[in-house]
């Protein structure tokens, strides 16, 4: 699945948001009181951090009132996800959840605390990306060819960092490296920034990452891109090129993040907030945002979101049983 299809629905709905939209009361929470808690469960700085930051603000200035992100790190945000099931279902507390704690942790725990399609009621899907490739600058390969022709010559020698065991980064290396033939070594970290310090520093030869919060550090020259995991290449970084370029081919692997709200809220809170969703996608401020980042904004309806979010479950659980990835 790519991006493409998005981007054409997207400059479409753009085309047909108003400013009435950005003015529209939002009546179905009007008798509650108390900010908008966004909830990440993952440590700030992260991808998916940066981008829920953006959208609270947003979400703030189209709603008139506040809305702010709560980091609620853990456990490959199983933290963050159970603290939103168990809040009331009135609108104020979303869960902004990610490919990770939505589709790929039900595969990889066997005692999940939380159900994502039962629990939660999807609102909207918010953002996706590509993931990036990056080593240290003094890793000797400077391409996927030359990765791998290095990793065979030193099997099991090569370090590979990510956020954590299970998460998107982590299975898209098992994944490459199951297509490769090659043995990498897996070196797991609490939260992507703690991997890329490391990656930057040495400690550590190789990592996916989201183009969010790797790009920077290839623009600066603190890393070096050995490819992306689009369908296409990014526009921030046109040199670099994808994974499926390189002979790994029909490689695309997306990072995604979505807004959901607990179960048991009520229809028209769910409708509004998807509108107002919407409307903050459609703001120059996500826009320059994302396009700076490399993700692109996406504006669906609940349905639609409901829909992928059963698809990417069903895909990541057969990624998740090919890896042989499995937590207890």
């Amino acid at each position: 699945m790519t991006p493409n299809p998005w981007r054409r629905r997207l400059l479409a709905q753009l085309a047909g948001t108003s400013a009435g939209l950005l003015l529209a009361p939002y009546t179905a929470r009007a008798n509650n009181t108390g900010p908008i808690r966004l909830v990440v469960g993952y440590p700030a700085g992260q991808t998916v951090d940066i981008i829920a930051r953006n959208y609270a603000a947003a979400l703030t200035t189209l709603l008139r009132e506040s809305v702010y992100v709560e980091n609620r790190p853990g456990a490959n945000g199983i933290m963050g996800a159970q603290e939103v099931k168990r809040s009331s279902p009135d609108g104020r507390t979303l869960l902004f959840g990610t490919l990770g704690q939505l589709a790929i942790n039900p595969g990889l725990y066997k005692k999940l605390p939380y159900d994502p399609l039962k629990d939660f009621a999807p609102v909207s899907l918010v953002s996706i990306g590509p993931l990036l490739l990056v080593a240290n600058p003094s890793f000797p390969a400077n391409n996927l060819r030359e990765l791998i022709r290095y990793a065979k010559q030193h099997p099991d020698q090569v370090h590979y960092a990510s956020g954590g065991n299970g998460i998107t980064a982590h299975l898209a290396m098992e994944i490459l490296q199951a297509r490769a033939g090659i043995q990498l070594r897996h070196v797991p970290y609490k939260g992507s920034p703690a991997a890329l310090n490391d990656l930057m520093a040495g400690q550590i030869s190789l990592a996916f990452d989201a183009l969010p919060s790797a790009m920077p550090h290839v623009q600066a020259g603190k890393l070096k891109a050995l490819g992306i995991s689009g369908a296409q290449r990014s526009p921030q970084l046109p040199a670099v090129a994808t994974l499926s370029e390189q002979g790994m081919k029909d490689f695309e692997i997306y990072s995604w993040v979505g807004i959901l709200v607990p179960a048991g809220t009520k229809p028209e809170v769910v409708s509004e907030l998807n509108a107002a969703i919407r409307g903050a996608a459609s703001s120059p401020q996500i826009q320059d945002s994302l396009r700076t980042t490399g993700s692109q904004p996406v504006l669906e309806s609940p349905a639609y979101f409901a829909n992928f979010l059963s698809k990417e479950r069903t895909r990541w659980a057969r990624a998740v049983i090919d890896a042989g990835a499995q937590i207890d």
